[in-house]
């Protein structure tokens, strides 16, 4: 069942849809629960094909929910086909995760005319902080080309 169309922006998605554009984060099984005026929150179910050697859940899994988490909160401020990238990540490990879902909510405002700072926390399913991020955005001069469905 799809989920009504959220507020993006300036134009509306079917949250459970946005994903179907970025196979990477698909294929980690992320779910965006809410993306709205600068927040977001996404979450990462535990998968074994996730997991280090240590049974734990991979760093790498954490921050790309981190990093995804904050995409989604900038989109739904900017204009649709806005270019940006991640320029700078500063992440913190707190606690690791061996089970369960990892809920990420983050938070986003402009800190100059091109750049944008994001704060993500991330809890395990007993709402124990996990991993931290903070990180910087920076929009492109130049818009993406929207492509052409066949």
């Amino acid at each position: 069942m799809t989920n009504p169309p959220t507020n993006l922006g300036p134009h509306s998605v079917y949250l459970d849809q946005w994903l179907e554009c970025a196979p990477f984060e698909k294929q980690l099984g992320l779910k965006i629960l809410q993306a709205e005026q600068g927040h977001s929150i996404l979450t990462l179910p535990f998968r074994a094909e996730f997991a280090n050697g240590g049974n734990l859940l991979h760093g790498g899994a954490l921050v790309s929910l981190a990093d995804a988490t904050a995409v989604i909160a900038i989109k739904s401020l900017l204009t649709p086909w806005t270019h940006f990238g991640t320029i700078n990540m500063q992440v913190e490990f707190i606690r690791p995760v061996l089970q369960g879902v990892v809920t990420a909510r983050c938070n986003v405002h402009q800190i100059e005319e091109r750049l944008w700072q994001a704060e993500v926390m991330l809890e395990d399913d007993q709402q124990i902080k996990v991993m931290t991020m903070k990180a910087i955005f920076k929009i492109s001069k130049r818009r993406l080309q929207q492509h052409a469905t066949v």
